[in-house]
């Protein structure tokens, strides 16, 4: 959840709501003192708006890090090529994620499928994920929408389980 992915470049985007989501789950995750991490892609694209370099590389507000909170740094779009990150869960005895972000169909996608692969229990939340349009191989445009319902299909069952905020929320009060 990084500011250069409100760049104006990355065309229609789906699920507005994706941030209120995802900081109401962080609250819950906070108030409840459970492990939160935070994963932040800094681009080596030259034109890429999420370069270390540039200000669309932070955090943006409703997911920023609290002191404790790790922070692991990708290039790539797995969170768990080059991060640190496995090591870490399992040094922390971390078996279950809940992962949300942006985007689904790239980042998130990834990150879900190594993670199942890795044997980790995935719980992906829909409404706490978001992407933009595409254009396939034929040059047909692809709307944001279609985008996320088209990965989530593809995810679900198979590498997480899909779920929203609310049965995510319900789950854990």
């Amino acid at each position: 959840m990084q500011q250069g992915l409100d760049n104006p470049c990355w065309g229609e985007r789906n699920n507005p709501d994706a941030e209120t989501n995802i900081a109401m789950l962080l609250k819950k995750w906070r108030d409840h003192h459970w492990p939160v991490i935070h994963i932040q892609h800094c681009s080596t694209n030259p034109i890429s708006p999420l370069r270390p370099d540039l200000p669309g590389n932070a955090f943006k507000p409703e997911a920023l890090p609290v002191a404790g909170e790790p922070v692991f740094r990708k290039t790539v779009n797995s969170a768990f090529i080059g991060t640190g990150l496995e090591s870490y869960l399992v040094s922390a005895h971390i078996r279950s994620l809940v992962i949300v972000g942006l985007t689904t169909d790239h980042c998130v996608s990834t990150s879900v499928r190594m993670a199942a692969n890795l044997g980790f229990d995935v719980f992906l939340v829909r409404d706490a994920t978001a992407t933009f349009e595409r254009w396939d191989i034929d040059g047909n445009h692809i709307s944001a929408h279609e985008m996320q319902r088209i990965h989530l299909a593809s995810l679900s069952d198979e590498f997480c389980r899909v779920l929203t905020t609310d049965e995510v929320y319900d789950s854990v009060s």
